[in-house]
């Protein structure tokens, strides 16, 4: 099934710039409850409700505001957010690349995939292999509508994946865990502990198969629903009616633009994990840390809901 573009940018590493799209790369598999009104099996909706008043406003009538203080708001509007951060709006900017290994699983949030756009197959193809062959992947930022993303950018068979990252501020440590430390000598397993587990671990190894594994739970909750359908068991519910930027695909030749990239890192001596350390000190002294952490559980909230 094709996927439509979500949207549209351009990665850069040095001056290298490569049009792409993003498409998502997964999907909803869960089962879909909607909510109904038991006593009319009316539909119940999502409504935008004046907290103080209690009516129902107009999504015309919202604006965006960040709480500095207890009661005390910023508005801040779409134009003034795009004013205050234009320069990675649309752009993947790398910022360093690292070992495939190094970056821990809890830190990757969300996979897209990356198509290249016009004539950006060549240079697509020219990172992805690269990528490929070195065990890297590219660290970047993006801002994705209102919100700027860590993200790692990862080869995957013809594909580059944008996989979005949580901040280090948002990954909790282990300290208050009740774990065992390794290499402690009271928590140590013996020696024959460790082949049979070892040799379970080699008895139930095998090859990765997607395939394999299907949502249990939702097979036995469709299964319940056709068996209702079959006895007559259902309910009729009546529902009540109610562009991006181009970029410049002509790379006149790749060769040179990656020889003045490594030129110009050689000659003012910042490298991509200076300019990432440089961008991360800017970035913590203007962000508010009650305003971002406010935010984030607002987001959460909201997700929460429309989940339920």
């Amino acid at each position: 099934m094709a996927t439509r573009t979500i949207w549209k940018g351009a990665i850069s590493f040095g001056l290298v710039h490569i049009p792409v799209g993003l498409h998502t790369a997964t999907s909803e598999s869960g089962v879909d409850f909607d909510w109904l009104d038991k006593r009319s099996m009316d539909p119940v909706g999502y409504k935008r409700i004046n907290k103080r008043t209690g009516k129902e406003i107009d999504k015309d009538n919202i604006v965006k505001g960040v709480e500095y203080e207890d009661g005390q708001y910023v508005i801040i509007s779409p134009e003034e957010i795009a004013d205050a951060y234009p320069r990675t709006t649309q752009t993947i900017e790398i910022q360093q690349f690292v070992e495939a290994g190094e970056v821990p699983f809890v830190y990757l949030e969300r996979p897209y995939y990356l198509a290249p756009i016009g004539k950006g197959q060549k240079v697509y193809a020219l990172l992805r292999d690269t990528l490929a062959k070195a065990g890297k992947i590219g660290i970047a930022r993006v801002v994705i509508q209102t919100r700027q993303h860590l993200a790692a950018l990862i080869p995957a068979g013809d594909a580059l994946v944008l996989n979005l990252m949580r901040w280090g501020d948002e990954v909790k440590g282990t300290d208050e865990l009740d774990l065992p430390k390794a290499g402690a000598k009271d928590s140590a397993p013996s020696a024959s502990e460790l082949k049979m587990a070892r040799k379970l671990v080699d008895d139930m190894s095998g090859h990765w198969d997607p395939e394999q594994y299907k949502d249990e739970f939702k097979a036995a909750v469709m299964d319940l629903v056709a068996r209702k359908v079959k006895a007559g068991k259902t309910e009729t519910v009546i529902e009540p009616r109610e562009e991006s930027p181009a970029y410049a695909d002509n790379v006149i030749d790749l060769t040179e633009l990656l020889q003045r990239s490594l030129k110009g890192r050689a000659a003012d001596g910042t490298g991509p994990r200076t300019a990432a350390k440089k961008t991360a000190k800017k970035t913590a002294k203007k962000a508010p840390r009650k305003a971002v952490g406010k935010a984030a559980s607002k987001t959460a909230a909201r997700k929460a809901t429309k989940a339920a």
